[in-house]
């Protein structure tokens, strides 16, 4: 019996074996829309050292500016 997977994209079954060109996406076109996001950067694996930067523009941007107001 082969596993059935949801198509990231769609969330179509998709069949898990080597006949499924795609997998893990249905077809073509999901792989592609998928991979657009990816390059367009809707979607990104975060990196602490991000984490950091965005917690230092913030910073910057006077976003912290309410908890050190009763620091001298």
């Amino acid at each position: 019996m082969a596993t059935t997977v949801k198509c990231p994209t769609c969330r179509r079954a998709v069949e898990w074996s080597p006949e499924s060109l795609y997998r893990p996406f249905c077809s073509e076109r999901c792989r592609l829309i998928d991979l657009g996001a990816w390059l367009s950067e809707e979607r990104k694996i975060p990196d602490e050292a991000g984490a950091e930067r965005d917690s230092a523009s913030e910073y910057e941007s006077g976003a912290d500016l309410d908890s050190r107001s009763g620091e001298s």
